[in-house]
This record gives structure tokens, sequence and C-alpha cells, in this order.
């Protein structure tokens, strides 16, 4: 079953699945492209030192904000995907419901912005600032949920993939994973931005790659 219908004030409307699925593979390169963009033509920022989510702050930062908001919404609509296209089947409940917590998680780092710091933007702190705000927190628990969940998420998608005998697909889920924490985890603050920006191709490159996984096997 590849559809649903959703009353709404009385009308009926009907959203595919394939639809939601969509919306999982578009998260990754969307956000992807419009950070690479920003990367590329913000003046003064500088990818080996200052992280991402502080592409949120100055004139532009709304830029950011959307990108962080919008690829949320659409990993929603994936993990509402995934879990009707995979019901009755292996990970039926905890793989869609980890996609679905990276996209509160990518949410709450969009609305809740960090604190200005490693010089951007201009006139900001050259290192981290000697206190964090309240929305400052919120943004990096935010980032780790969607960090982690999606993460655990490539290893319950593994034994999904391993149950089917899709072994390519399972070892790739793993590999993601690993690939992902020993970025992350690596002991070397001086490239934090480099690898958090790296950890971001990995897992959101799965998450788009499954999405069309599960999506072509609809058909």
């Amino acid at each position: 079953m590849t559809s649903t219908t959703l009353p709404q004030a009385g009308a009926t409307r009907v959203v595919p699945t394939a639809t939601l699925l969509a919306g999982g593979m578009a998260a990754g390169p969307l956000f992807g492209v419009v950070a690479a963009a920003q990367v590329l033509t913000r003046d003064g920022f500088d990818l080996s030192r200052q992280p991402l989510s502080l592409l949120s702050l100055g004139d532009h930062g709304w830029i950011q904000i959307a990108n962080f908001v919008v690829s949320g919404l659409l990993a929603l609509a994936g993990a509402a995907g995934l879990r009707r296209a995979v019901r009755g089947a292996a990970a039926r409940t905890w793989g869609p419901a980890l996609v679905a917590v990276f996209g509160v998680g990518m949410i709450v780092a969009g609305v809740l912005r960090a604190d200005p710091s490693m010089g951007w933007p201009a006139g900001a702190p050259e290192g981290n600032p000697e206190t964090m705000s309240w929305h400052s927190v919120g943004h990096g628990v935010g980032a780790m949920l969607a960090f982690g969940s999606l993460t655990i998420a490539c290893l319950v998608f593994a034994r999904r993939f391993q149950r089917l005998g899709a072994w390519g697909w399972a070892l790739c889920s793993v590999l993601c994973a690993l690939a992902t924490v020993i970025v992350m985890a690596w002991p070397d603050q001086g490239s934090i931005s480099i690898r958090m920006a790296l950890g971001s191709v990995f897992i959101l490159g799965w998450l788009t790659a499954v999405s069309a996984r599960v999506r072509a096997d609809l058909s």
C-alpha cells in the first residue's frame, strides 16, 4: 500500500508513500547544497575553523536557519514514508522513529542558534565564548540528537538489510555509522568543523540512499 487518506476540513487528501520517501531523499542534498553554497559565497567564512552551524548568524543567517528547518521537515516526511513502507518488516518501528528524531533535531538546531564564536560573524570572539546562552545549549542538543539518532538508524537498518539478504546495503549502513563515529570522536579539536561537515555527508548520504532504495522497492 503506497498511499493513505487523511481527512482535512471535510476534504480527502491523498499523500503517496513515494512522495513522503522523496522527502527523505531530498533532505540530505538540500542541506548539503545550500550549506556548500554559503561556505563558498559568504565573505570571511572559513569552514576549516567555523562549523556550519555558525552560518545561522549574521546578515544572511536566515538562509541556514531555513536550511536546517526545511531539511528537518523533509526528514520527518521521509520517516513517515519509511514507517509505511517497512511496515511488517524488520526495523519497522525504531528505524523510522530514529529518522523522525533526526528531523526534530535538525529543526531544533535551526530554531535555536549557536552563539557567535571562532571569529564569526565579524567581531565575534576568536575562540569559544566563555559562557553559553540557553539557545546555544539547545542548538547543541538538537545537533547531537540529529547526529546520534541517524547514526543509530544506520545500524537498525543494517539489521533489516541483513535479514533481507541485502548484504551490500547492510555493510554500507554499518560503515556509514562507523565512519560517522570515527570522524566525530577523533581527538583533534582543531578539525572539528571539518569533521562535523564530513559526518553530515556520511549520514545524510545514507538517508538519501536508503530512502531511494525503499522507494524503489514499492514498485
